[in-house]
């Protein structure tokens, strides 16, 4: 962030990865939307894009380039930016995101470090794309299912981005860490403590089932050996729930912190506007446990 006078701060972030799903259009939606979430998760508004592509401009047909640029664009417009240009560079490996430029008012800028004792956290999407990517990869899962987590990393959170502003005391976006490290994350930069209350976590169709059975990314198991020191929990070594809250996501929701008055305006106000995931308060801040997460 860069503070430009006394109304307005440039927010700039970049971001970009290899396809998650088969179809480029929607690839493009997918790492777009992703891209986005910076901005939205520090209470900004996205100004200007600009495409970062990998792509094996030899070997793979440039129609399919074509969607994947598409598909990043219907994003930005949805998002109310301008796409300004890009790069591209031949590659073996496909790769899209954006660099995106956003603009934020000074006093009104969220961080991760704002969390405050008794806040209460809301998560405005559900958890389990890693894990239903697996499955997917795995094809041990149905085109209903694969449909269902492509929708959820494309929406964009911008309903929700634009409902924190001026409520919200922090926020942060959840994506390769899982849920727990930014959880930890947002704790330790605080100075507090997380209580999570399990049983509210929302989780995509079939993301118990296929935890239950081990179909877990690499990604999840090297989160939780790094991030299981920071959860105090009575969880068995072998519950899923564990895995599931390393989980790395994609294009994931927003993790807010709010005092309890104004997350009650938070839900009203994202119910109220037709967002399509149920946003739920998964716990609270405390004193206790500096940066640690206590179920």
């Amino acid at each position: 962030m860069y503070r430009l006078n006394d109304d307005t701060a440039l927010i700039q972030t970049l971001d970009f990865f290899t396809p998650i799903v088969d179809d480029p259009y929607l690839f493009g939606q997918i790492a777009a939307a992703n891209s986005l979430s910076d901005v939205y998760a520090m209470g900004g508004s996205p100004l200007l894009a600009m495409n970062i592509v990998c792509f094996p401009i030899n070997s793979m047909d440039k129609s399919i380039l074509k969607e994947i640029l598409q598909g990043g664009l219907s994003k930005i417009q949805e998002a109310g930016a301008l796409l300004v240009g890009g790069h591209s560079v031949e590659d073996e490996e496909t790769k899209y995101g954006l660099s995106i430029t956003g603009t934020v008012h000074p006093d009104e800028v969220l961080l991760n470090s704002g969390a405050k004792v008794g806040d209460q956290l809301i998560l405005t999407k559900p958890l389990g794309t890693g894990i239903l990517s697996t499955a997917i990869k795995g094809e041990i899962s149905d085109t209903k299912l694969e449909s269902n987590i492509s929708r959820c990393m494309a929406t964009l959170n911008k309903t929700p981005g634009e409902t924190i502003k001026g409520l919200a005391h922090g926020a942060t976006d959840i994506t390769g860490f899982g849920l727990l490290g930014h959880l930890h994350e947002m704790a330790e930069a605080s100075g507090v403590g997380i209580k999570l209350d399990l049983a509210k976590l929302p989780l995509l169709a079939r993301t118990k089932e296929f935890a239950d059975m081990g179909i877990i990314p690499e990604g999840g198991h090297k989160n939780l050996k790094f991030y299981e020191k920071f959860l105090v929990s009575p969880l068995g070594t072998r519950d899923s729930m564990r895995l599931i809250l390393a989980d790395p996501q994609t294009s994931g929701g927003l993790l807010i912190a709010a005092s309890p008055e104004n997350s009650r305006q938070i839900l009203q106000r994202i119910s109220r506007s037709g967002y399509e995931y149920e946003c739920v308060i998964i716990g609270e801040v405390i004193a206790e446990h500096i940066g640690k997460i206590c179920t």
